[in-house]
């Protein structure tokens, strides 16, 4: 038997299974990235559905784990969601970026999020607001698209393919022969600039400017994403926004050199 995530070599230590039996659910819940009935979530498990009933009361009750009471699927609790807060507190990228980001919003005078690169797609982990409001559904936990957003070409252009392409091709069901090399294309302007932006696409009057930052093995940490309305936020190569946002990404990056 493989020996758990984070248990030290040698002698096996002595565990609840129960606790473990409950964790498979967790775990199916958290590889499938959205709400899962109690006969989907039971099979991922590889549990019958009357034992997993039983163990997503007690997860249900400890806040692990939230029932939906129109549709009955099983989705992430509060206690999960602050778990997974906690463990981005102590990640060195997110912990530099949060107070910088709140900063350069205030002085852009637009919205700006801060995505991370995930296994699923570069997913906002906080987003903060300024200038008017817009009418489009970002927030902390949406993934976003990766052909159609600055934030997700950013993503591809600065991760090695392995890591994209299966996602890419899921979300391009139906695209020609010709697109994976145009897309190919597009990554290496990206990578040229080191910035890509977004105008009016993929959601009318919105446009966005998207930047990376790597760490010091060249790994991408995250992706600084500025949104605001179509003539109200530059998106130029140059610009006052591009120029605050590479300032802002040099500040993170030196707090997360070691001292």
């Amino acid at each position: 038997m493989a020996r758990p995530p984070g248990e030290p070599a040698g002698k096996t230590q002595r565990g609840i299974q129960s606790v473990e039996v409950g964790g498979r659910l967790l775990q199916a819940l958290a590889d499938a990235r959205r709400p899962l009935g109690l006969a989907e979530l039971a099979a991922a498990a590889q549990l019958a559905p009357a034992q997993a009933h039983t163990y997503l009361v007690s997860l249900t009750r400890l806040g692990l784990i939230k029932r939906d009471h129109l549709d009955g699927s099983y989705e992430p609790g509060p206690l999960a969601l602050r778990l997974g807060m906690l463990h981005l507190d102590h990640a060195p990228a997110y912990r530099a970026a949060v107070p910088h980001v709140r900063a350069l919003a205030a002085a852009i005078g637009c919205n700006v999020a801060i995505s991370l690169p995930t296994p699923q797609g570069p997913t906002i982990v906080h987003f903060a607001p300024a200038g008017t409001p817009l009418h489009v559904n970002l927030h902390v936990g949406t993934v976003m698209a990766l052909a159609t957003t600055a934030t997700g070409r950013t993503y591809c252009a600065f991760q090695p393919a392995s890591h994209w392409q299966p996602i890419w091709a899921r979300q391009q069901t139906g695209a020609s022969a010709a697109a994976l090399p145009a897309f190919q294309a597009q990554l290496d302007a990206i990578r040229a600039r080191g910035m890509e932006h977004s105008i009016d696409t993929p959601s009318p009057a919105v446009s966005s400017l998207a930047m990376p930052l790597a760490g010091a093995d060249g790994a991408l940490r995250l992706v600084l994403t500025a949104i605001g309305s179509t003539g109200a936020i530059d998106v130029g190569w140059r610009g006052p926004v591009a120029r605050a946002m590479r300032d802002t990404l040099d500040r993170i990056a030196r707090e997360m050199e070691p001292a």
